[in-house]
């Protein structure tokens, strides 16, 4: 489901992109407008009738936390190394 947000938001920066741009007709703009509409109450939908709470935020603050982590684990004994030289 994050990546379906992933590609939402993308899509949604896209058309803001390209209205702003003025390359849409106000027709296109209504059009695109109702259609990023439908896709997110779809995606909210879909996430409300399978229990899914979490969003691309949360995902994201998931993989930083875990990205942290493991750097703060490799980096650790490198930095312990180091100070050890330094004592020498």
């Amino acid at each position: 489901m994050a990546l379906v947000e992933v590609i939402r938001d993308a899509l949604q920066s896209q058309s803001i992109k390209r209205m702003e741009g003025g390359s849409l007709t106000s027709e296109q703009v209504e059009r695109l407008g109702q259609a990023l509409i439908e896709l997110d109450r779809t995606i909210e939908s879909i996430k409300e009738q399978h229990g899914i709470k979490g969003t691309v935020e949360d995902v994201h603050r998931q993989l930083n936390d875990l990205v942290g982590d493991i750097v703060d684990t490799f980096a650790k004994p490198i930095k312990e190394a180091e100070k050890q030289e330094a004592r020498s």
